[in-house]
């Protein structure tokens, strides 16, 4: 057999085409096993076909080809001609082309969808922050500008400040409001200087007047204990009493008065107290609404001038109602001192008897005290000591002599107070407004009118006795003023359910007697009243005292019940001094030829006299029965009205003006 054999050039096409053919296989598996799988959506990771699409449409932009897919064709031009298998990879190449044309056309796409949303974006921040510029400039312009008003109306206010006020003043307060204001302003900071200047009488007036205003505090507050099952007590006495005599020190017109509880206004509270539990109301919130709405009506008296109308109050009125203070304060010493000989064994009377010697003994030593001035022992200056000291000392006295080991076999009642201050029943300090419906806080206002025609009596027949020409006041009066602090004060008591405080005659009366300055008049016989120190600082130093009182309750029960008793006879009978009504009582079975030149039995003769007399006994029997019964003592007030009416409209009958002038009841004009 021949032998297989090669020429060069059949050598040379033979290896030329085997390597040719090589290649071909070798791109045409490669196209098959990894470009046609991309291409036909071979299953990779979204990821990386995002970055794959990237690359691809990043080469179509710079005009990058794809090796691998071109490469067919370039073996093509090559070798001058295309097989099936070039034509097929033609194809392949034709479509991945497309493609990634399509693919270069959606990243195109997204990318300007980028762009816009990104540019949106910016232009909407450059607007926002254009705004917030915008409204920046607009507060700093609206802070210019309001601070420049505000310098505008400061300005205004310090120049035309003053006269806005007297305008507003003007149109809102009477002419007497601003007359009792213009009265008292010039006399304000002389009110607390004047006492610091009279050390000598203003001590021992705080030392009496303190024990004279805690007795009504303490004797009341039990009273009201009792009335009220415990509603309102001692502690609430104390507390409100040195709380509105201190703000009344402050700011009243008249500081010679004081303000102090009274059995008029305790009458009231018991009324008041017994229609709540009837009609199962609250009482606090009712007592607290009865008291806004009766201060808001003594404001709007006090800043319309009403006070004037206090002048058809004529001596006729302003002597029965003090009579019945009078009265009221004897027979509370009386029933205390009685009380005594009911509870006690009737076997044992022992200590009812030294009780009531007590009780006169305070009585009748406090009294030769005060009167020491008419007599002929000592000088000057050791009666006026006496006086002075004497009453406070007697207190003292026998509050010590209850405390003797040998003394207190006799078991002598003392006052009842609680040993640490509480409000009664552990209540709350204020009180809930909102606990009663709207319907009754209005409502409330029905029985306050009664409550402020009881306020409006008594506070201004008190401050009249006060600025009384016999007493020899200096610097003016302020009823109006009076009356607007009394109604301010008892807006405060009654939101924090605290008594109701009013004018009170009879410390009053005693206040100014302490800080007189009196000589014995050797024709008349009588002390007659030189100058009154009048002073704000008695007034805030005993109500200061009063109110620090609560903290010192163990050491105040200590005094003896009938010590109170004994101060409140001396009080009630001291009132009665000057009363020209019980006057003409004892006068009315004196000899007629024993009597003054001027006295009303010499000008009139007795029988007129005695008629006018009876008519004011008759009167002051009917108030205090009247206040004596509980189902009406709420409508009390109207009684005082009932009094002015008698004498406006009855009198006038039975007496010409001209009697009524002798005996010392002109009729107002």
């Amino acid at each position: 057999m021949r032998p297989y054999h090669h020429d060069s050039k059949s050598r040379s096409f033979s290896s030329k085409s085997t390597l040719a053919w090589e290649r071909f296989m070798f791109m045409h598996a490669f196209i098959i096993l990894f470009v046609v799988p991309v291409l036909n959506g071979f299953p990779v990771p979204r990821t990386r076909t995002l970055i794959t699409t990237k690359r691809t449409a990043k080469r179509l932009q710079t005009g990058r080809s794809f090796g691998h897919v071109n490469q067919p064709r370039q073996y093509g031009k090559r070798y001058g001609t295309l097989s099936s298998s070039d034509r097929s990879l033609s194809s392949v190449d034709d479509e991945t082309t497309a493609t990634n044309k399509a693919t270069y056309v959606n990243v195109t796409e997204i990318e300007e969808e980028i762009q816009q949303e990104q540019e949106a974006v910016s232009q909407q921040i450059e607007q926002e922050k254009e705004e917030l510029q915008a409204a920046v400039k607009e507060v700093k312009d609206a802070v210019v500008e309001v601070s420049q008003s505000a310098k505008n109306l400061g300005g205004a206010v310090i120049s035309n400040g003053p006269g806005i006020f007297a305008k507003f003043f003007k149109l809102w307060v009477s002419e007497e409001m601003r007359n009792d204001v213009v009265r008292r302003r010039k006399w304000y900071i002389s009110d607390w200087t004047d006492g610091f200047r009279k050390k000598q009488l203003v001590i021992p007036a705080v030392l009496f007047l303190y024990f004279a205003c805690l007795a009504p505090a303490v004797s009341f507050g039990t009273i009201s204990s009792e009335i009220t099952n415990g509603s309102i007590g001692v502690a609430e006495y104390l507390m409100s009493s040195g709380i509105a005599g201190m703000l009344y020190a402050t700011f009243a017109g008249q500081p010679m008065a004081f303000l102090a509880p009274t059995g008029l206004t305790l009458a009231f509270i018991s009324g008041l107290f017994r229609f709540c539990s009837l009609r199962d109301l609250p009482f606090f919130p009712v007592y607290s609404w009865v008291g806004i709405w009766s201060s808001f009506f003594m404001i709007i008296l006090g800043l319309s001038g009403s006070s004037k109308l206090i002048r058809f109050c004529t001596r006729f009125t302003d002597e029965v109602f003090n009579g019945l203070l009078s009265v009221n304060f004897i027979y509370e010493a009386v029933s205390s001192l009685r009380r005594n000989f009911v509870r006690s064994d009737p076997m044992n009377l022992t200590m009812p008897f030294v009780a009531l010697s007590m009780a006169l003994g305070t009585f009748v030593s406090t009294m030769k005290v005060t009167k020491i001035e008419a007599t002929k022992y000592f000088n000057t200056k050791v009666r006026t000591a006496i006086r002075n000291f004497g009453p406070v000392s007697i207190i003292l006295t026998f509050s010590l002599l209850n405390l003797l080991p040998w003394f207190q076999k006799f078991h002598v009642p003392t006052l009842v107070v609680p040993d640490t201050f509480q409000l009664a029943g552990g209540r709350n300090f204020l009180v809930g407004l909102k606990d009663i419906p709207v319907n009754i806080r209005l409502l409330c206002a029905l029985p306050s009118l009664l409550l402020t025609c009881l306020f409006f009596m008594d506070q201004n027949i008190s401050v009249r006795l006060v600025n009384s020409p016999d007493n020899k006041l200096k610097k003016g009066e302020a009823y109006n003023v009076d009356m607007v602090a009394l109604g301010g004060i008892n807006a405060i008591l009654s939101i924090f359910g605290l008594p109701w405080m009013c004018g009170a005659t009879v410390q009053s009366m005693n206040h100014v007697r302490a800080m007189a300055e009196t000589h014995w008049n050797e024709e008349t016989n009588k002390i007659e009243i030189d100058s009154v120190t009048e002073t704000r600082v008695t007034g805030f130093a005993i109500h200061m005292l009063l109110a620090s009182t609560v903290l010192l309750l163990p050491v105040i029960k200590k005094i003896p019940i009938p010590v109170v008793s004994g101060v409140f006879l001396f009080l009630g009978r001291k009132l009665m001094t000057g009363n020209t009504f019980f006057k003409r009582i004892t006068d009315a079975f004196a000899e007629t030829k024993r009597l003054p030149d001027d006295h009303p039995i010499r000008l009139l003769g007795r029988k007129k006299m005695n008629a006018f007399t009876g008519v004011q006994v008759l009167c002051l029997l009917g108030l205090f029965g009247f206040k004596q019964i509980p189902s009406i003592t709420i409508f009390f007030p109207a009684m005082i009205l009932f009094l002015m009416g008698i004498r406006g409209f009855v009198l006038p009958k039975f007496f010409s003006e001209e009697e009524l002038v002798a005996l010392g009841d002109p009729t107002p004009t």
